[in-house]
């Protein structure tokens, strides 16, 4: 079982292990030579790319397809950073280019805390598309696999049914009032199991429920004392693959209208009418709609507005992430007078058994023939190839946190009705403050 000091580390971990998890400041498990911890990881590749762009006038420059790239920082991975040992440490970086793309590079490096060298580098994706994906061999080492030639499981789908503990874990920053706390607490449905095997937190805490969506609601009032402290829900969850089923208890034309960030207005009709001509079938104007967004938005975590599901800002940039990608399919599903609606939680990783998920996942689902319809129009983007698939299903390897937008609770923050919920919410006297959350996995062992 994992403790609040330690990583998930397999027995099986070599030198050529990679995209083990952990976070920034957690130590991992010695293998040979000095204990590195993630910290060391992080702060080694970091220096490095600070170092190359300030020789290179502002820039990281790498070669990738006879190009060179010129590059700028966007984040570290911190779930997959990685000491592989004897002295080899491996990184996960996200880098902005000068003509646009995002692109997500691995890194190896050699040596101790404060002198490690990069010994290797590549492209790993383009705006989220892999180039390469990484499989692990029986014997615990892990080697590159062209896209093309990869699995369904190493692309990040899990058929039929999936087992796993998940860990949410969220650290309180240091408060300086009141304040209030906020984050979901999963619930089982025909898809999913969960059983909640601990709660862990600095004070008592209550149960809130929202009703229009259904969803569960753990809330804490804390203070000043409570700063640096932490609140962990552990699960143990069995998650089955979805295909289009029926929902008689819900009534779908409640889905069609609209939300603060996904409004209705003549734009996203006009759009709506557009990609699906002459289609008179619910199914294949949300195909023609699914197809649309896939095609026209660009997968980016990068600069201001993406990531609080705003279907304008993505019809408007054209880009963002899982959130953005759902509101924009929403909003032109609705505008074409079909019901659609959002839900979050997390993707579990399918090519690996244990540590850090990277964020939360978001999907969607419509209505047409009187049968919801999964689709996750951000990972068909991502995966050309599970475009089919993803028009339809949600792998196993899912873990719903929530439902809806817009949530309403007694009591509510100061903000208003919250977004949607998969991190925490935290205000401290009032004001909306961040708060570091991790999730973390675990399969049992075959």
């Amino acid at each position: 079982m994992m403790t609040t000091r330690r990583v998930f580390v397999s027995a099986s971990l070599t030198i050529l292990a990679v995209l083990m998890s952990s976070c920034t400041t957690l130590p991992v498990e010695k293998a040979t030579g000095p204990a590195i911890t993630m910290a060391d990881i992080a702060a080694g590749i970091e220096e490095h790319i600070t170092e190359q762009s300030k020789a290179n006038g502002g820039y990281f420059k790498i070669q990738h397809e006879n190009k060179e790239l010129n590059l700028q920082l966007v984040r570290v991975h911190l779930e997959y950073l990685s000491y592989l040992g004897d002295g080899v440490s491996f990184a996960c970086v996200d880098l902005v280019g000068a003509d646009g793309p995002v692109y997500d590079v691995d890194f190896f490096m050699k040596g101790p805390p404060g002198a490690m060298t990069v010994t290797q580098t590549s492209v790993h994706k383009v705006n989220a598309r892999p180039l390469y994906t990484w499989e692990q061999r029986r014997n615990g080492t892990w080697r590159k696999v062209a896209v093309k030639n990869a699995s369904r499981r190493l692309l990040g789908v899990t058929n039929g049914t999936d087992e796993f503990e998940f860990i949410y874990r969220a650290r309180l920053p240091e408060i300086t009032g009141d304040a209030r706390l906020w984050l979901p607490l999963a619930t089982s449905d025909t898809f999913q199991r969960v059983a909640i095997t601990r709660i862990a937190a600095p004070g008592p805490w209550r149960e809130l429920a929202e009703r229009e969506h259904g969803n569960k609601v753990f809330f804490l009032s804390a203070g000043p004392a409570d700063s640096g402290k932490t609140v962990e829900v552990r699960y143990q969850v069995k998650r089955f693959e979805k295909s289009e089923f029926a929902d008689p208890e819900t009534i779908p034309q409640k889905y069609l209208s609209p939300e603060r960030l996904v409004p209705h207005d003549e734009t996203f009709r006009a759009i709506a009418e557009k990609v699906a001509p002459g289609k008179a079938a619910d199914r294949a104007r949300a195909r023609a709609i699914y197809d649309h967004v896939m095609e026209e938005l660009r997968y980016a975590r990068y600069g201001s507005g993406w990531g609080i599901g705003d279907a304008v800002y993505a019809c408007d940039a054209r880009s963002g992430n899982c959130s953005d990608f759902h509101a924009y399919f929403i909003a032109l599903a609705r505008a074409a007078g079909i019901p659609a609606r959002f839900a979050i939680g997390a993707a579990i990783p399918s090519e690996r058994n244990d540590g850090g998920i990277d964020g939360y996942h978001c999907w969607a689902e419509f209505f047409a023939d009187g049968q919801w319809v999964p689709v996750d129009v951000s990972e068909a983007n991502k995966h050309s190839s599970l475009a089919d698939y993803y028009f339809g299903h949600h792998p196993a390897n899912r873990f719903e946190l929530s439902k809806g937008r817009d949530l309403i609770v007694e009591p509510q923050p100061a903000s208003g009705p919250i977004n949607f919920l998969a991190y925490p919410v935290l205000e401290v006297n009032g004001e909306p403050v961040r708060i570091q959350t991790e999730f973390l996995f675990r399969r049992p062992a075959q």
